[in-house]
């Protein structure tokens, strides 16, 4: 574990490139790195690196550059292949909205339940506990099976799913998957971390906000008993859960620091065999389910926002699960009255909130008039999940102008609100945010699921809207500038991206060595990612300019 301190002084530095070039793909780290992390670390700082050699482009080769990048992505727009190798080059910033559990592939689960001895129920298509009961074989025998092998492979994701008597919906049959891939995942979270982050790095996504559960159900169980309905009924059970989530904070730091260790010695992280996963920087959103009783669903946010008070590897809490179920609908407005309450005794916990996840017809007209704005007027999320029914919700245009006053930032699912509400293409709301200046940024929500991943939503977006490649450096930019990253950003202006009078005369690939944007860089994880991209950004529309991919 290298000390937090150890990057500091331009001689060093210098080092640490030449021995990290030598060692590989892992050389291009920043911020919050696989390979640094401990429970205490999580803000080590660590100096983005540059090519050693490579020569620093002046203004108008990089305005050349980015032309004709601009120029190619137009030509290639409707072709899938060369669009597909363009955007899975293209340095994307972050992927907010990314759930572990729903990121692993059902190739993966399948394996694990194997090397675990559980088993497959071929009538339910669940993974289950062995020992194996009627209709239930033996996970490892599904090798021998290819039929009973895709079957479940189809059942545990959205692949080829066409709905039939029995399946009838791909709402329906997404967050069915999660229940039926459960009892894989057991044990496996640290491989689960590995899988996500080697899918980043071959994505070239930079940072992962990823949302995570430790302890949850412990955390529930805790409020079982407890009786909310009023915000001063609130504040009387969070007196009551105070004392034990120290035990729940400890367990669950624990469970970290364990799925940590196993994912850097799968990728084999600080060595030089070390993977690319290695490389991408990572931090953690508590989720919540509100698809339980009020107590429950309270006892779970007390424990995430201590998460977030006491361990700065996580930076916020969400809520999660269907949004139509029928207990979420009806506590929809006691639990944003609960973030509320907590916001007054944790003053500084982000909140990126699923709210409208909703369609016409999913549930009744009522219930899709304010789910948004209550996420941000009375919880007050800094950023918005989904926000699939904007349009639907009282004066939608007013609240577009508040988000965008506000700066709440809306994480974009394309391909999951496609599969789970069936809203694209010009229905989708995407455009909408972007004529009212709202603030957003591309996000894979459950790519194992969905079979995909974040070169598939950045793929999809320029397919199906008219985005030039300034947009699209505009959403990649924006998954960091509305991170939960500590630290100052690198950006005066987002949106125009017009960046700090301290590093706007630096050249993006030129690391300065001293002066106020130095130390900028050096306060600021937040800031040494953005940098990092902006880095990446100049190499790319280098590449795309001299090869045209």
């Amino acid at each position: 574990m290298m000390d937090r301190h150890f990057f500091i002084g331009s001689m060093v530095r210098s080092m640490h490139v030449l021995r990290q070039t030598v060692a590989g793909k892992a050389c291009f780290s920043s911020g919050v790195v696989l390979a640094l992390m401990s429970v205490a670390g999580a803000a080590d700082a660590q100096t983005p690196s540059v090519d050693v050699g490579e020569q620093v482009q002046s203004v108008a080769a990089r305005d050349a550059d980015f032309t004709a990048t601009s120029r190619l992505l137009e030509k290639i727009r409707q072709n899938p292949g060369r669009l597909a190798s363009f955007m899975r080059e293209f340095p994307k910033g972050a992927d907010l909205h990314n759930h572990l559990s729903g990121a692993v592939w059902a190739e993966k689960y399948l394996d694990w339940a194997a090397e675990d001895g559980k088993c497959a129920d071929l009538d339910t298509h669940r993974i289950t506990p062995s020992p194996c009961r009627d209709g239930s074989i033996p996970a490892a025998s599904l090798a021998s099976d290819a039929a009973a092998r895709e079957r479940m492979i189809d059942a545990l994701s959205m692949r080829d799913f066409v709905p039939d008597v029995n399946d009838r919906s791909g709402h329906d049959h997404f967050f069915a998957t999660f229940e039926k891939f459960q009892s894989a995942t057991e044990g496996h979270e640290g491989d689960m971390l590995a899988e996500a982050l080697q899918q980043a790095a071959y994505d070239h996504v930079h940072y992962l906000e990823l949302m995570v559960s430790p302890r949850l159900v412990e955390a529930a169980r805790a409020g079982a008993k407890l009786k909310v309905n009023t915000d001063e009924s609130i504040r009387q059970a969070l007196d009551g859960v105070k004392s034990g989530n120290q035990a729940l904070v400890a367990g669950a730091r624990a469970d970290m620091d364990s799925a940590e260790g196993r994912a850097r010695e799968i990728l084999q992280c600080g060595t030089p065999s070390a993977a690319a996963g290695c490389a991408v920087s990572v931090h953690y959103l508590y989720q919540a389910l509100r698809t339980i009783p009020p107590g429950m669903v309270l006892s779970q946010l007390a424990l995430g926002h201590e998460l977030v008070r006491t361990d700065p590897r996580f930076v916020g809490v969400n809520i999660v699960a269907p949004e139509d179920d029928v207990t979420a609908m009806r506590d929809y407005n006691l639990h944003m009255r609960m973030f509320h309450v907590l916001a007054k005794e944790f003053p500084d916990v982000p909140l990126s909130l699923h709210a409208g996840e909703l369609a016409p017809g999913l549930v009744p007209p009522e219930g899709l008039h304010s789910h948004i704005r209550q996420a941000v007027e009375i919880a007050g999320a800094r950023r918005i999940g989904h926000g699939v029914d904007i349009m639907q919700e009282d004066d939608p245009v007013g609240l577009m102008a508040e988000m965008a006053k506000k700066h709440v930032m809306v994480e974009i699912n394309l391909t999951s609100n496609d599969e789970i509400l069936g809203v694209k293409g010009a229905a989708h709301p995407l455009m909408s945010y972007r004529a009212h200046h709202v603030p957003v940024a591309l996000s894979t929500d459950d790519e194992g699921v969905s079979r995909g991943d974040l070169t598939t939503e950045y793929s999809r977006a320029v397919r199906d809207y008219p985005l030039s490649y300034a947009d699209m450096k505009g959403l990649s930019r924006a998954g960091l500038e509305y991170s939960f990253v500590p630290g100052e950003s690198l950006w005066e202006n987002a949106g125009v991206w017009k960046m700090k009078p301290s590093c706007a005369a630096t050249s993006p690939d030129a690391y300065p060595e001293t002066g106020e944007c130095h130390d900028l860089l050096m306060a600021s994880e937040k800031a040494r990612l953005q940098w990092k991209l902006e880095e990446d950004f100049v190499r790319f529309e280098h590449h795309a300019a001299e090869n045209s991919f």
